[in-house]
C-alpha cells in the first residue's frame, strides 16, 4: 500500500513539474550611489537548488554565457568598464568537451555608470543567459528597470561607448574581475582552491619556459662564464656565492618587475578582459608568427646596441649595483632566445588575469637564476655540463615549432569571438598535424634548417623527443574524424565549431541510405544528428509534412543543451528508433539558444510583453505559448498539419531507450489511425 501510494504522489508531483514554467533564479536589483555623477547597478540572483547559472566569461562552445544589453545608453549615461561579477565555479563538462564557469546558490553582477543626461529618470537593462540542472537547460531572461536618484552632471567631454552589451565567449582559464572596494557584496565566499591552482598551474608552466629558455644558444653559455667570474673575481668562496645568490635575486627581480609593469599598465581587472578580446589575440598571433620565424633561423631579434652598451658601462661600476645591472646585461644579451618565450607566457598568463603576469615571470625567472646559484656554490657540478653545439640550436627550433602551435591558438581565440568559421576544428587540427608533424621530421634529421650544423647521426634524447612528438601528432589525426582529443580541451575549437560536427567524412554517410545512391536534400531542410533530415523552422517543416503525408517529431532543443546531446547520442542512436526518425516521421527540431537576430520584419513583442529579435527567442516563446514549458529537450509528435494529438502527450528527457521507442512509436499509431 505504501508503495501504491509513494507511486502515486511521485506521479502527481512528476506531473505538476511537467505541466508549469521553471523558474530556478529569482532576480533583485538596486541602485547605489558612488559619486556626485556615477551610479552602481546591482543585479542580484539567488539560485535554486541544484541549478547552475552561467558566467559572462564560460568558453565557447559549451553553456551560454550572461549577457547584459543596456539600453538607451547613448547620449544618457555612460558605461564605466565592464560589468563585474562575483566568484564563479569551473568545471569540465564532458559532453561538451569544454570547462563551464557558472553560479550555484547566488550570483552578482554590478555595472557603474556615468550619468550624462539630468533628467534621466530610469535605465533598462536587459539580461539573457541560461541555467542549468542535469544537463536540462532553459533560457534566462530578465527585464531590469532602475529608478534612478538625482544626481549632478558636470559638463565635461565625454566619449561614448558604442556598445551596451557586455559578453565573453573564449575557450580561457580566465578570472572574473574583482568588485570595486568601494561597492559591498553579499555573496558567497569564493572557491579560492581553483584561483590557487590555476597560479599554480601558470607557475609551473613558466618554470618550464624559464628552464626551455636555459638551455638556447644565448642562455646556456652564460652560465660557466658568468660562474667563473663570480668565483675568480671574489676573494674567498662564501663572497662569490653570495655574489651568486644577488646575481640570481637580481634576475628574478627583473622579469618579476616586467609582469608587475603589465599588470600595471592593463591593470588587474582588465587582464581578463584583455584575453577575450579580438585584438590582442589577433596581435599576440602576429607577435607569436615572427617569434617562431625568428627561432626557425629566418632572422635574429636583438635590442639596440646602445642600450647594451650603457648597461654594460653600468655593470662595471662593481658591488651589488654592478652585479644588478650584469644581471639585466643577461636579460638584454639573451633577448632574442628569451623574449619569444617570455611574450608567449605573458599572453597564457594574461587569461588567468589577476598577479598571473606576476606569478608567470617568477617562474619563468626562477628557472633561469637557479643554475647560477647551484653552481657558485657547488662549481665542480660544471664539469657535467654538456658542451656548447649544436643541441643548442635543436632546442631553439624546437620552441620555434612550439612557437607557431601557440600562434594558432591565438588566432583561433579571435575566430571563435568573431564566430567567422575561418578556423574550425578541422582547419586548426590540420595546422598543428603539419606544424607538430614537422618538428618530429626535422627530430629525426630529415630538415636542415639555415643555423643547423652537420647532423651524422641523431643522440638518443633527441630520438626519445622525436618519437614523442610523432606519437602526439598521430594523436591529433583522428580528431579530424570526430574523436574528442581531450588531453587537448579548451586548447582546440570545440566539436560544435566544425564544418561537420560528427567528424570528417560522415556528411556523405549522411546522405546515404540503406548503402545506396546519395539522396538530395529536401527544400530547406538540413542533415540533423545522426544524418536525420532535419528542419529548423516549424512551418517549412509542416509544409514537407503534408506533401510527403507524414508525422511530425516537433523537437525543442539547443545547441548547448547537454541531455538533447544524451537523446541523440544514446536514445536516438538505437537502431529501431533510428530507422523510424529516417524513414517515417519528419523532425523539425527548434533551437532555443540560437542567437541569430531575426529580420526586422519578423521580430515582435510577445503576449507577455516580451522582445522576440531572436531565432531562439521565437521558438522559446512559441515553446512556452503552446506547451506551457520552457526547458529542453522537449518532444511531441503532431499530425502533418502541425496539430497536436489530444490522446498523446508531450514528453521531456526521457533516458530509457525502451520508454522512448514505445512513446515514439503509439505517436507514429495514432498518427496511421
Amino acid at each position: 500500500m505504501k508503495n501504491i501510494l509513494f507511486t502515486l504522489v511521485a506521479f502527481l508531483v512528476l506531473t505538476d513539474l511537467s505541466a508549469q514554467i521553471l523558474d530556478p533564479v529569482k532576480w533583485s536589483s538596486r541602485v547605489e550611489q558612488k559619486s556626485d555623477t556615477e551610479l552602481v547597478l546591482s543585479m542580484d540572483a539567488k539560485i535554486d537548488a541544484g541549478w547552475h547559472l552561467y558566467s559572462q566569461f564560460t568558453p565557447d562552445g559549451g553553456a551560454l554565457p550572461a549577457i547584459f544589453n543596456y539600453k538607451d545608453a547613448k547620449g544618457n549615461y555612460q558605461l564605466i568598464g565592464k560589468t563585474i561579477e562575483s566568484k564563479y565555479e569551473k568545471e569540465f563538462n564532458d559532453i561538451f568537451e569544454v570547462d563551464e564557469y557558472y553560479f550555484t546558490k547566488s550570483a552578482q553582477f554590478k555595472q557603474t555608470i556615468k550619468v550624462l543626461n539630468p533628467k534621466l529618470k530610469t535605465i533598462k537593462v536587459f539580461l539573457e543567459g541560461q541555467t542549468c540542472i542535469d544537463g536540462r537547460c532553459i533560457q534566462e531572461e530578465e527585464n531590469f528597470t532602475f529608478s534612478l536618484p538625482e544626481v549632478k552632471v558636470v559638463e565635461t567631454p565625454v566619449v561614448l561607448t558604442d556598445t551596451t552589451t557586455t559578453s565573453a565567449t573564449v575557450d580561457s582559464t580566465s578570472t572574473q574581475l574583482k568588485t570595486d572596494q568601494q561597492v559591498k557584496t553579499s555573496v558567497d565566499k569564493p572557491k579560492e582552491n581553483k584561483k590557487k591552482k590555476s597560479l599554480w598551474g601558470i607557475f609551473i608552466l613558466a618554470f618550464l619556459g624559464g628552464f626551455a629558455a636555459l638551455l638556447t644558444p644565448c642562455v646556456f653559455p652564460m652560465i660557466p662564464m658568468t660562474v667563473s667570474f663570480f668565483t675568480k673575481q671574489s676573494k674567498t668562496k662564501a663572497a662569490g656565492i653570495r655574489n651568486a645568490f644577488i646575481y640570481g635575486i637580481s634576475i628574478i627581480i627583473i622579469y618579476v618587475g616586467l609582469g608587475m609593469i603589465i599588470t600595471a599598465i592593463f591593470g588587474i581587472d582588465s587582464l581578463n578582459a584583455l584575453s577575450t578580446n579580438v585584438w590582442f589575440n589577433v596581435i599576440f598571433f602576429i607577435i607569436l608568427m615572427i617569434f617562431a620565424a625568428s627561432f626557425l633561423g629566418a632572422f635574429e631579434i636583438v635590442l639596440p646596441h646602445s642600450l647594451l652598451n650603457k648597461i654594460d658601462r653600468q655593470a662595471d661600476r662593481g658591488g651589488y649595483i654592478g652585479i644588478f645591472f650584469m644581471a639585466l646585461a643577461l636579460a638584454v644579451v639573451s633577448f632574442s632566445c628569451t623574449g619569444p618565450i617570455v611574450g608567449t607566457l605573458l599572453g597564457e598568463s594574461a587569461k588567468q588575469g589577476g598577479i598571473g603576469p606576476v606569478v608567470g615571470m617568477l617562474g619563468f625567472s626562477s628557472a633561469i637564476a637557479l643554475p647560477f646559484m647551484l653552481f657558485a656554490m657547488f662549481p665542480g657540478w660544471m664539469n657535467s655540463l654538456p658542451k656548447s653545439g649544436g643541441w643548442l640550436n635543436t632546442v631553439k627550433v624546437s620552441l620555434g615549432f612550439l612557437e607557431l602551435a601557440f600562434a594558432f591558438k591565438f588566432l583561433s581565440n579571435a575566430d571563435l569571438v568573431l564566430q567567422t568559421h575561418l578556423l574550425e576544428r578541422e582547419v586548426f587540427l590540420a595546422i598543428w598535424i603539419a606544424v607538430f608533424g614537422a618538428w618530429a621530421y626535422y627530430l629525426f634529421g630529415k630538415i636542415k634548417l639555415p643555423h643547423d650544423s652537420e647532423l651524422h647521426h641523431i643522440s638518443v634524447g633527441r630520438l626519445f623527443v622525436a618519437l614523442f612528438v610523432t606519437t602526439f601528432t598521430m594523436y591529433l589525426i583522428p580528431g579530424l574524424w570526430g574523436a574528442p582529443l581531450k588531453i587537448l580541451s579548451g586548447y582546440t575549437p570545440p566539436m560544435t565549431y566544425s564544418e561537420s560536427p560528427n567528424g570528417v567524412g560522415y556528411h556523405n554517410a549522411a546522405l546515404t541510405e540503406n548503402n545506396s545512391s546519395a539522396v538530395a536534400l529536401p527544400k530547406n531542410a538540413h542533415i540533423g544528428p545522426l544524418g536525420i533530415t532535419s528542419f529548423h523552422d516549424f512551418e517549412e517543416g509542416v509544409a514537407y509534412a503534408k506533401q510527403v503525408n507524414k508525422p511530425i517529431l516537433l523537437d525543442f532543443t539547443g545547441h548547448a543543451c547537454a541531455n538533447c546531446r544524451k537523446m541523440e547520442e544514446n536514445v536516438w542512436s538505437d537502431p529501431e528508433i533510428l530507422k523510424i526518425l529516417k524513414t517515417d516521421i519528419v523532425l523539425i527540431s527548434l533551437y532555443g539558444d540560437d542567437q541569430r537576430e531575426l529580420p526586422e520584419s519578423e521580430q515582435y513583442i510577445s503576449k507577455s510583453g516580451s522582445e522576440v529579435t531572436t531565432i531562439g527567442k521565437k521558438w522559446r516563446i512559441f515553446q512556452i505559448e503552446r506547451y506551457n514549458i520552457n526547458s529542453q529537450p522537449y518532444y511531441a509528435i503532431l499530425d502533418s498539419n502541425g496539430n497536436d494529438f489530444d490522446s498523446h502527450s508531450p514528453v521531456g528527457y526521457t533516458p530509457d531507450v525502451e520508454e522512448y521507442k514505445k512513446w515514439l512509436k503509439d505517436g507514429v499509431a495514432q498518427f496511421k489511425k
